[in-house]
């Protein structure tokens, strides 16, 4: 006589709710924490002490001073980062899906390279070439006779729109071109075959399909715009981030620097909301093609039409990659510089430390909330997981002051925990800033992989007497291997290039590969921080890599 189970398998050898539920609370309070601080810092029985009897009177007297300009020119760089973004995006992904030209296959992997660069890094090899004392403006003042500035200055807006544009229009290049090249292919080859010319077909089918992948890379663009703190420092750019830094660091006011945070952090979150909803219609409106249907195939392109499509092409790669490279690399084939050999050794374990405990830790975390979401998928559950999400849109600068903020608090109340000094002496307060940053990646990452796991795994295993740890390391675990690795290289990576949180919480003496980069930058010595940028390069060309040949087994 067999047992029949009253419950589904499902609900079988579940955690009690209250354990569950104050577990998965007190992972979500670690990682939001610094997001609702910064809501929490409107609250008017905030101490005394963290100043918040002088941040009204600092706000208001920014409002009446500084701050429309931070507005105003946060706009326009957001407004034209974001139409130069779509245009080489959209408009690359739109000539390598549909038109066959000489290095079209090397020019489809090629056009992601920029991912590899950070954009502050490109700033810092634009302005070490085209600046006055520039190689190129020395060499055409001698060969040419003449005096004075020849080029633009690079450290303006426009020329960080230039590098925002370059270093940031793969996130609309990649989406747009999964959209054209796997969801509209048969709906192109239909139209084709029902005799509509290629510009209607380009205007009527190819880019109504691919406005939400669109939409969705330049949202990815803005947020990586609005976090950026080197690329404005460096040029001298007064935008929303260099403003908290300034009403943290220069007024001494950090309550200030949060109210601040906080009208960002609002920003951000509607950028984020637009890009999920983008990402929504992008599922619901490019379906997959229907088994058997007809594969639109390139129009190939014969005289100067192949060679101009080469070229705009080609462009965006050297402009955002080639070139930026190539400066980097002059001082040290020259030789001229005095490259800091003997303490790169010393960053660059800074760095690797850094990366590598983050990484193991974002992914352990993520794979407990991931296997919570999966095992009982309630409104509780779901709702933790997308405040964890949060943070990965949030600006490192943002949450640095978010972290600070009640580790004050903390500190003004029970001084003898010494909480304060664990933060910002140790190690322990970066690891959380970029647990908060990053954890995201890794989660969504994770959930991907346990997407492609049927639940049928997790009800036999129940069957046979396996509760939640024999499910997660006899079943789980072996299936998510690759994932997890996957997860663990996208983190370690981010936190390789991570700047701001790096630069204002890093413990005395632990200067890491982008702090040294920045702060060699910042005093000129351009042909220093070559080394150390370059470091960075090569670390980001690894998942660039392994996306290009993701993407290439698709086709």
């Amino acid at each position: 006589m067999h047992f029949v189970p009253s419950e589904p398998l499902s609900a079988l050898r579940r955690t009690p709710f209250v354990f569950r539920t104050l577990a998965l609370l007190l992972c979500a309070g670690f990682l939001a924490l610094p997001v609702l601080a910064l809501l929490a810092s409107w609250l008017p029985w905030l101490p005394a002490d963290q100043g918040g009897a002088q941040a009204g009177a600092i706000l208001r007297a920014m409002a009446a001073t500084v701050l429309p300009g931070y507005l105003w020119t946060t706009l326009w760089l957001s407004l034209l980062v974001a139409l130069g973004a779509a245009c080489v995006g959209a408009g690359t992904a739109l000539v390598v899906s549909l038109f066959d030209f000489p290095g079209r296959r090397s020019l489809e992997w090629l056009l992601l390279l920029p991912l590899a660069m950070p954009a502050y890094v490109t700033a810092y090899a634009y302005t070490d070439f085209l600046q006055f004392s520039g190689p190129l403006q020395q060499g055409l003042r001698s060969s040419l006779g003449l005096q004075g500035r020849l080029l633009p200055e690079v450290r303006s807006l426009g020329g960080a729109v230039w590098v925002f544009i370059f270093s940031l229009y793969p996130y609309v290049y990649l989406l747009a071109r999964t959209a054209l090249g796997e969801r509209t292919a048969h709906l192109m080859e239909a139209a084709r075959l029902l005799g509509a010319p290629l510009p209607r077909r380009i205007c009527a089918v190819a880019l109504p399909l691919a406005r939400p992948a669109v939409a969705a890379g330049v949202a990815l663009v803005l947020m990586e715009t609005l976090a950026d703190f080197g690329v404005a420092s460096y040029f001298g750019i007064q935008t929303f981030s260099t403003g908290i830094y300034k009403a943290w660091l220069a007024m001494d006011n950090r309550l200030a620097a949060a109210q601040l945070a906080s009208m960002l952090l609002v920003l951000v979150l509607a950028l984020l909301h637009i890009e999920q909803r983008a990402q929504k219609r992008m599922r619901f409106a490019c379906g997959d093609a229907p088994a058997g249907s007809l594969q639109a195939r390139p129009l190939a392109l014969r005289g100067a039409r192949r060679w101009a499509a080469w070229g705009a092409c080609t462009l965006p790669v050297v402009l955002g990659f080639v070139a930026p490279v190539a400066f980097m690399l002059r001082p040290l084939l020259a030789g001229g510089a005095d490259l800091p050999w003997e303490r790169f050794g010393a960053w660059a374990w800074h760095s690797l430390r850094l990366s590598g405990i983050t990484a193991a830790l974002a992914v352990a975390m993520a794979f407990v909330l991931a296997f919570a979401v999966r095992r009982q998928p309630d409104a509780v559950t779901r709702g933790v997981v997308q405040l964890v999400s949060v943070g990965y849109a949030v600006p490192g600068a943002v949450i640095v002051v978010g972290l600070l903020l009640p580790v004050g608090w903390l500190q003004a109340v029970a001084p003898q925990w010494g909480l304060g000094t664990l933060v910002t002496a140790t190690a322990f307060g970066l690891v959380w800033a970029y647990l908060v940053r990053f954890c995201a990646v890794a989660l969504q990452t994770m959930q991907s992989g346990y997407a492609r796991i049927a639940l049928s795994l997790d009800d036999s295993a129940r069957m046979l007497g396996s509760g939640s740890p024999g499910l997660m390391a006899r079943v789980h675990w072996p299936l998510l291997k690759r994932s997890s690795a996957a997860a663990a290289l996208l983190v370690f990576v981010d936190v390789m290039k991570e700047l701001p949180a790096t630069m204002v919480l890093r413990p005395f003496n632990s200067d890491t590969l982008a702090v040294v980069t920045y702060q060699l930058a910042r005093d000129e010595r351009l042909g220093e921080a070559a080394l150390p940028a370059l470091a960075l390069v090569a670390v980001g060309l690894v998942p660039v890599i392994l996306l290009s040949r993701a993407l290439r087994g698709r086709q």
